[in-house]
């Protein structure tokens, strides 16, 4: 179905030039739209009316005739544009970069430094933004982490800043930190072996 103010598709014939007829039989209407003959011959048309372009495509199947295996082919050389393709790894895989493939004659990488790699001590990324809140490093032992809890439970209490919003707001932060911390640390701890 056409969108309300589009006109349909037509052929383009150059003006002055005659319009064909539809090419279906016993049909005198002018043939402005055009159809492909068939899968082989895409940019080559039959010629119809609009009545007769909507028949044939409505009946119109490119995949007729073909096999299965000829269909899954057909839909695999579309997916990559019919052009061939490899499976990964397979070119350039095996060659080895020696050290002239590493040369930096230019000096371009002369003061970049070595990316840090990553400790066992780096707090977990879930943990991060809690330990901001709570303004504590990675480890932290469950004695340390009670404590500073305490200090700012004290610090942050509404009825310690007589009854401040922004002071309660601070301290429900301050629970969710501590209580996401303190499940953490319950499932780092190891666990006492169960006699049988």
């Amino acid at each position: 179905m056409a969108r309300r103010g589009t006109a349909p598709l037509r052929s383009t014939v150059p003006p002055g030039s005659s319009i064909r007829s539809c090419e279906a039989p016993g049909c005198e209407a002018p043939g402005e739209f055009r159809a492909p003959r068939d899968r082989s011959r895409l940019r080559d048309y039959y010629h119809f009316c609009l009545e007769h372009v909507r028949a044939y495509n409505q009946a119109w199947d490119f995949y007729r005739g073909m096999s299965p295996e000829e269909i899954e082919k057909n839909l695999r050389e579309d997916s990559g544009w019919q052009r061939p393709t490899w499976p990964l790894g397979r070119l350039g895989g095996q060659a080895h970069i020696g050290p002239e493939g590493l040369r930096d004659p230019l000096g371009l990488f002369a003061d970049t430094k070595p990316t840090p790699k990553k400790t066992a001590r780096e707090a977990p990324p879930e943990l991060r933004a809690a330990l901001d809140v709570l303004g504590l490093g990675w480890p932290i032992d469950e004695d340390g982490l009670r404590a500073r809890y305490k200090d700012l439970a004290k610090r942050y209490h509404p009825d310690a800043n007589g009854g401040d919003k922004s002071s309660e707001e601070r301290l429900k932060d301050i629970n969710r930190a501590y209580s996401l911390i303190r499940k953490r640390l319950a499932t780092l701890a190891p666990q006492p072996s169960q006699a049988a």
